[in-house]
């Protein structure tokens, strides 16, 4: 459902969180004999605001829910969605409508050697408040720092709810308070500089102290373009550019399926191989950034290692990996990809990376991304916004796109020569279909000879 709310986050949470119980309380008690059952709940209130040229475009509240519940009998599982509208009695009769069509589909499905059942895990309960901005304080917030710069972007904010409930009798509830702004600063020359902020508590000076570092990038961003002959070059990856590079060991790196299927990314380091020794990577819960259960109601570790100083020590396993290959689970999502991943700081300065870097590429954001070859580590995509080249530790001009092709035992192996002493959160800002939760914890990344193709 998509509807206008006139209730306040806090009573819409206690009433969602009710009506579930309620609700599973009602599956769970319809079960039959050999059945078992999972059920799941993912839902937010928000409030978006989408900006454009500094001004206001459209402003809206939306709540949003859905349950998923999974029967599983006689080594067949079947799945269903539906939304939760919180009003119990008509909840309640599309779940039991739902649970008998599950129960009449699975007799048509094929068995499955390494079906999970639920089990009790544990149950859990974590609810985190923000200070958010109210809906009719954010305009006055934004708008004040933008005037004269053509600013676009949008604004999210509001709880966030997931939950997990199953046959085993165990309970899971994770409610968080967040908000995310995804913006850009658009130059005359039509070049922009891309930003996000996002936390729990809504700081003014924070905002306006990134918003004038932005327009600092802009002026400079509109000098003429410096072209770059494909070629190798010392370069620094801000936060934002680690996270894209990290983020794709989550795309048949860390995965314990993909190593053992052979398609991982990070597979010649069970073979001996190693990365830079400056180089540490975690999943850390702690943050309270996401859940700790996946979708199993498996609790993961609060951390968990993966690369210690360029050593990998774990993947990401989940129950059904660890039922194929016979390993330990450490609670991972269905597809073993990262959730709060961190990195570990460096000795880098802040203040002395463009000196540090002396002459190279200074890289704010990149795109595209994929495996040019997965096997070999070898990861291709192109530089996005606010891309710079810097001589002898001075900005000097904005430059034209480029597309780098370079593999990670290279450029987090031995090229890496430092990280930066401080991290910054890089949220993830994806809305399809819901908002999206948490985010990544990265320094900058300084590489030589990083290579660039195109």
């Amino acid at each position: 459902m998509s509807t206008s709310v006139v209730v306040s986050p806090t009573e819409t949470l206690a009433a969602w969180e009710s009506t579930f119980n309620q609700l599973a309380d009602l599956l769970l008690d319809n079960l039959q004999a050999g059945e078992h059952l999972s059920i799941e709940l993912a839902g937010e209130q928000s409030h978006f605001m989408r900006l454009n040229a500094g001004k206001v475009r459209q402003s809206g509240l939306v709540t949003d829910a859905s349950i998923n519940i999974r029967l599983i009998a006689n080594q067949r599982t079947a799945y269903a969605g539906f939304p939760f509208t919180g009003d119990l009695a008509v909840d309640s009769t599309v779940a039991l409508e739902q649970l008998q069509q599950l129960r009449q589909d699975l007799p048509q499905l094929p068995e499955d050697p390494y079906i999970v059942l639920p089990e009790n895990y544990g149950s859990s309960r974590e609810a985190y408040s923000g200070q958010l901005l109210a809906p009719d304080q954010v305009s006055a917030a934004l708008l004040p720092a933008v005037q004269g710069v053509d600013f676009t972007g949008i604004y999210a904010s509001g709880p966030i709810v997931r939950a997990n409930r199953n046959s085993a009798g165990q309970q899971h509830w994770f409610a968080t308070e967040t908000f995310v702004l995804d913006y850009s600063l658009i130059a005359p020359s039509e070049k922009a500089v891309k930003a996000t902020l996002a936390g729990q508590a809504w700081d003014q000076t924070a905002y306006t102290d990134q918003i004038q570092q932005s327009i600092t990038q802009l002026e400079v961003l509109d000098r003429p373009v410096q072209v770059i002959e494909p070629g190798q070059y010392r370069t620094y990856f801000a936060p934002a550019a680690t996270a894209e590079l990290i983020g794709m060991l989550s795309w048949g790196g860390v995965s314990e399926a993909s190593m053992q299927q052979g398609g991982s990314a990070l597979a010649k380091l069970r073979e001996g191989k190693s990365l830079s020794p400056h180089l540490s990577l975690k999943e850390n819960f702690s943050l309270g950034l996401v859940p700790r259960f996946n979708s199993l109601g498996e609790v993961a570790p609060e951390e968990v290692p993966l690369l210690v100083e360029g050593q990998l020590v774990n993947t990401l396993v989940n129950a059904r990996t660890a039922k194929e290959y016979q390993v330990t689970s450490n609670a991972a999502s269905a597809h073993e990809g990262m959730r709060s991943p961190e990195v570990s700081p460096g000795t880098l300065s802040t203040a002395d990376i463009l000196a540090q870097l002396g002459t190279g590429l200074y890289l704010s954001n990149l795109h595209y991304l994929n495996w040019s070859d997965r096997t070999g580590g070898r990861i291709t995509g192109m530089t996005r916004y606010a891309c710079f080249w810097v001589e002898q530790g001075e900005i000097i001009a904005p430059i034209k796109d480029l597309r780098f092709d370079d593999s990670l035992y290279e450029f987090l192996g031995t090229k890496l020569e430092n990280l930066t002493d401080t991290q910054e959160f890089i949220p993830c800002v994806d809305t399809y279909g819901a908002r999206s939760l948490g985010g990544s914890l990265m320094p900058g990344l300084l590489v030589n000879d990083f290579t660039f193709t195109l």
